[in-house]
């Protein structure tokens, strides 16, 4: 595949989550699984994208209902947290987060996670660590961090421009 067909696929994977993540926020929950269904169906290359947009998806399927939970794996704890940073539970996420790391030290997303609550709950240091970790487990991490609008707050600190390399 051709660099610029690679780009431009992952810019219109890009899109269909940057959709989703919008219909999610304003809680249109069908109209958000639409567009994460669409891209995993279409970009199943973009891994990172798709993996995100799998636990979205799942979280729109079930529709937010309240149900008794039984944690028993990394992916239940991860599931489980961006449920709870998208309910702006930061600190609930952050304690699920913690738990995470006692089945999977190596694992990324845990610490990608840990680096969007910490910046939600305006503790942009922590972020930082935190997204420091992750990218170091995962480079592609970097990529996905410059285009994730919950790092917002850190888009002028150059800090966070040498850890995504946008300088």
């Amino acid at each position: 595949m051709s660099e610029l067909k690679k780009k431009d696929d992952y810019q219109k994977a890009l899109n269909l989550y940057s959709q989703g993540i919008k219909d999610f926020r304003r809680r249109d929950y069908e109209k958000a699984a639409s567009s994460f269904g669409s891209l995993i169906e279409k970009f199943p290359d973009e891994h990172e994208l798709v993996d995100r947009a799998r636990v979205y998806l799942t979280i729109c399927q079930k529709g937010q209902k309240k149900e008794s939970v039984n944690l028993k794996t990394v992916e239940d704890y991860l599931f489980y947290a961006q449920m709870k940073i998208n309910q702006r539970d930061y600190e609930g996420a952050l304690k699920l987060l913690e738990k995470a790391l006692d089945f999977k030290k190596e694992e990324a997303r845990i610490y990608y996670l840990m680096a969007i609550a910490y910046v939600q709950g305006s503790r942009l240091d922590d972020s930082l660590e935190a997204l420091k970790k992750a990218i170091q487990k995962d480079k592609a991490l970097a990529i996905l961090a410059q285009n994730e609008t919950d790092f917002e707050p850190l888009w002028e600190d150059k800090r966070f421009k040498v850890l995504v390399k946008l300088l």
